[in-house]
């Protein structure tokens, strides 16, 4: 979320600086634009100027002439005036227009031109002047002058008059420009508007789809806030910030709900804190805090608290120290947990380890009776059956060795259910030590250990070669007999046992009826038999300690070979099930891990 945030951030940032720059080059575009307009403007002015300039000085040079005649005619001093104020105005025209045209090449040279054709004029002047002043007005020379002057004063019309031209030429030149300048601009000037006016809209645009999100995240982090406030409280947990640099911290608002305070009651720093540390815990937890400080790591800590109204609580405490990716600070942040329901929940859990072990104990000694003092006495008795057999059985009655038998029959049954008490309880400790196992060597060892029955019975056991697995040897061939036993002992009247036993390796995905298997792969090892058979309605039954589906004067047994069988795979974290049909056979599955 604060990522999505600080990426649209930065896209904005981007987009404003990007439109910045273009409004900033927009605009320098448009100044040059506006500044060649002026440029081009004074340059038409300029050409205006110089033209001006050009007609002054014809304008000078004949206010000279016409000085100079009305002297001539009425020989009136006062008609000099214009004269000489004539000749000094185009002197300072023509250096006037000398700067005016100082970029100018070929107005230049015509300057140049135009000064020799003035000084001849003005020195002319000056001579018909002379002349007039010596009386001299009907000589040969004076009209030679005249005639001289008119002709300068014509070549200065001409030269005048093609600077003019020349001039404009370049004001249509500029003309044309400044008018294409002042076309463009106002087109110009309005884009730039325009595209400066969609800049402003797109970031605006954006800066409001931003604002949107940001709202709508704000919310989200609200509820986020609330949401883990309740889960605090809940879960009675809470947490705190260490800012480093500052040396200052933070505590939530359940901290001091955990401290059986009200919220934000007390400033959060550690002197405050450690008033509620229990006096014997106070030195450890002052010397891990300590530490964190040096290191900015917390492993858990455990230690009590005392609240005000004397409830000691237990704690557990964890911190990691976290670095800003933005301007790269460094902050410890920590959670606290109430962890006394779990304290007590452990005090209690050791207790009932203690009392299971003490039940072990009596356990393991109700073995060593079963194995050794109940079978004393049973030894006894069937030792004095055996005497009463051989020695009394004449002087006996009928009802007298009736009851005999049954006390033999008893006392035979009492062994055997001793003998598969001890059997079932070494089948509970599982910590016997696992091998790599030939498990077709404990098949065979589970067939001598049947050989009278099998022949008896004259029973035809198949078997599909088993690879080897890691078992507990001794308990997989207690489980081998008892499963082909139990098929031997289930079978029909004069018909011969069959057994087959099969071997595949299945996944465990593949069969439904593995509940949780902690292996992806299981050998599967399947019993078969030709037997009576079962109700399939009694399939789970049949594993359980005691239970029998037919009578014992029907079929021996104490109700204890299938418990132990399923015990002996349930410590192998296997899995056995059992299906049967009424006079058809029972099949019995065994899943055992490949590890």
């Amino acid at each position: 979320m604060l990522r999505t945030i600080v990426k649209s951030e930065r896209v904005l940032k981007i987009t404003f600086g990007i439109s910045l720059f273009i409004i900033l080059c927009m605009g320098g575009f448009a100044y040059k634009h506006v500044r060649k307009l002026v440029d081009s403007f004074n340059l038409v002015e300029h050409t205006y100027e110089v033209n001006v300039q050009l007609e002054q000085i014809l304008s000078y040079l004949k206010d000279s002439e016409t000085g100079q005649r009305g002297y001539l005619i009425s020989e009136n001093t006062e008609f000099l005036q214009p004269f000489f104020s004539g000749r000094e105005n185009t002197n300072n025209t023509f250096a006037r227009l000398k700067q005016l045209t100082k970029n100018d090449t070929v107005q230049q040279n015509n300057l140049k031109k135009l000064n020799t054709l003035i000084d001849k004029k003005l020195k002319a002047l000056d001579q018909i002047l002379t002349l007039t002043n010596e009386n001299k007005l009907n000589s040969k020379q004076f009209n030679a002058l005249l005639i001289e002057d008119k002709k300068i004063m014509n070549e200065i019309r001409s030269k005048v008059s093609e600077m003019i031209n020349h001039q404009n030429e370049l004001l249509k030149e500029r003309k044309k420009l400044s008018t294409e300048s002042l076309s463009n601009t106002p087109i110009i000037i309005y884009s730039v508007l325009i595209l400066m006016l969609l800049l402003l809209l797109l970031t605006y645009f954006r800066i409001n789809k931003n604002l949107k999100i940001l709202k709508f995240k704000n919310g989200q982090l609200e509820v986020f806030k609330e949401s883990t406030n309740q889960s605090e409280i809940v879960n009675k947990h809470s947490t705190w910030t260490y800012f480093t640099e500052e040396n200052r911290y933070e505590f939530s608002d359940n901290l001091y709900r955990l401290l059986g305070e009200q919220p934000q009651s007390f400033e959060p720093n550690l002197e405050n804190f450690y008033q509620f540390v229990h006096p014997e815990d106070v030195n450890h937890v002052t010397e891990q805090v300590t530490k964190m400080m040096e290191t900015e790591n917390l492993p858990f800590l455990y230690y009590r608290i005392v609240q005000k109204n004397g409830t000691i609580r237990h704690f557990k405490a964890y911190a990691k120290v976290l670095v800003s990716s933005e301007d790269n600070t460094r902050r410890v942040l920590g959670t606290t947990a109430d962890v006394t329901e779990e304290v007590q929940s452990f005090k209690l859990l050791e207790e009932r380890n203690l009392e299971l072990e003490r039940n072990n104990k009596e356990l393991s000694s109700f073995n060593y009776v079963a194995s050794h003092d109940l079978q004393e006495p049973l030894r006894k008795i069937q030792t004095f059956i055996s005497r009463l057999e051989d020695k009394e059985a004449a002087s006996l009655s009928e009802k007298g060795i009736l009851y005999l038998d049954r006390i033999k029959k008893a006392a035979t049954r009492m062994r055997l259910l001793i003998d598969d008490l001890l059997q079932f309880s070494r089948t509970n400790k599982s910590e016997e030590a696992f091998a790599v196992t030939n498990m077709n060597i404990m098949l065979e060892n589970a067939k001598q250990e049947l050989a009278e029955m099998i022949s008896e019975k004259d029973a035809k056991i198949t078997a599909d070669a088993i690879p080897m697995i890691t078992v507990i040897p001794f308990q997989i061939q207690q489980l081998f007999t008892n499963l082909i036993g139990n098929s031997i002992k289930y079978s029909k009247k004069n018909t011969p046992p069959i057994i087959t036993i099969s071997y595949s390796k299945v996944k465990a995905d593949d069969v439904l009826k593995l509940k949780k298997p902690k292996y992806n792969y299981y050998h599967k090892i399947v019993f078969t038999d030709n037997g009576i058979g079962f109700e399939q309605e009694y399939a789970e039954n049949i594993f359980v300690l005691f239970n029998r589906l037919h009578n014992k004067n029907e079929y021996s047994g104490t109700g204890i070979g299938l418990s132990i069988c399923k015990k002996i795979v349930e410590n192998h974290q296997g899995y056995i099930f059992a299906e049967g049909k009424i006079n058809e056979g029972a099949i019995f599955e065994v899943f055992l891990p490949l590890k």
